[in-house]
């Protein structure tokens, strides 16, 4: 896979990011280390996680994704050929978002155990927190990467209105900076970055991964009727995407994908990956199935008129 520099990072990443929200969930350790094996075999290097993943399974308190990627560290003995990316700022039982200093202190050493790692190679807010100045949350950031437990951090679910009050402090205060986003946004979901997140990450040179990608599998085609619902534990969230506009993006995928012997799902992620501002887009897998089409995406192009087609169908 063709890697880019990710922001202002020092890291270069492939286009597709391996989402670790199934890890511990929907794919048990011993297929999540496959997966994981086979992701960079494959030339990924990018594998993203949260420390509140996976809270919403029933008996989960969170931490379950980042100590299965901590125990396939372990097991490798090294980590300096991928890029590990977790989160801080989920409700993890305190019963709110929270980045306050003594909790984003707290939760690091977690998050640094779990994954059997002295450092984390990128760190970032889940979720916007306004109930905490932005200067306390930045300088409980540059402890950490001072003391090299943090090697750049970024921010996940910002506005634009935020993302720019957030770089405005960093710059007043002398304090780090994101470096990188994580919006929603894929072929069905695009108003929440497109236009001024866009551009605003675009002007600051900020690395933007997407999550949400294939919109929580909808866009792989696997989602057409209420009676599809069954197919996964991700399908009763699907209802809010089988409408007249989600049905026009599946024909107009369809008919790109037949006419280049590919997958929705390979060309929802070509789409998506070749948006401006976009440096890569997490993904999740649960068979090496599943990931082998994920891969197969990155060496997918679309010419103007399949990008044409695609943008009047989710317009």
């Amino acid at each position: 896979m063709q890697r880019q520099k990710l922001g202002r990072t020092p890291f270069e990443v492939a286009p597709l990011a391996l989402g670790g929200n199934v890890f511990g969930w929907t794919a048990d350790e011993p297929t999540s280390f496959k997966l994981l094996d086979a992701f960079v075999a494959g030339g990924g290097n990018l594998i993203d996680t949260a420390n509140s993943y996976s809270r919403w399974a029933p008996g989960h308190v969170g931490g379950e994704s980042e100590t299965v990627i901590g125990h396939w560290i372990a097991r490798r003995g090294h980590h300096d050929d991928v890029v590990i990316a977790t989160k801080v700022g989920s409700d993890m039982g305190q019963g709110e978002r929270c980045l306050r200093r003594d909790h984003i202190l707290q939760e690091v050493e977690q998050s640094l155990r779990r994954l059997n790692v002295d450092a984390i190679d990128l760190y970032q807010s889940h979720w916007d927190d306004e109930k905490t100045p932005l200067d306390e949350t930045l300088e409980a950031y540059s402890r950490l990467l001072a003391q090299g437990k943090v090697r750049a951090i970024g921010a996940s679910n910002l506005t634009a209105a935020r993302l720019a009050q957030a770089l405005d402090v960093s710059a007043q205060k002398g304090l780090p900076r994101y470096q990188t986003l994580q919006p929603l946004y894929n072929l069905y979901d695009r108003d929440t970055f497109e236009g001024e997140l866009c551009d605003l990450c675009l002007r600051e040179d900020i690395g933007v991964i997407t999550y949400f990608s294939l919109a929580a599998g909808f866009l792989t085609g696997k989602y057409r009727s209420e009676k599809d619902y069954g197919k996964s534990a991700r399908g009763p969230g699907m209802k809010k995407y089988l409408n007249a506009r989600g049905h026009r993006i599946l024909d107009a995928l369809d008919g790109v994908a037949g006419r280049l012997h590919a997958t929705p799902a390979q060309v929802s992620l070509a789409w998506l990956m070749a948006q401006p501002g976009v440096t890569a887009a997490i993904a999740s897998a649960t068979s090496l199935a599943q990931l082998d089409e994920l891969i197969a995406a990155t060496r997918l192009s679309l010419d103007e008129l399949d990008m044409r087609e695609l943008d009047e169908a989710s317009r």
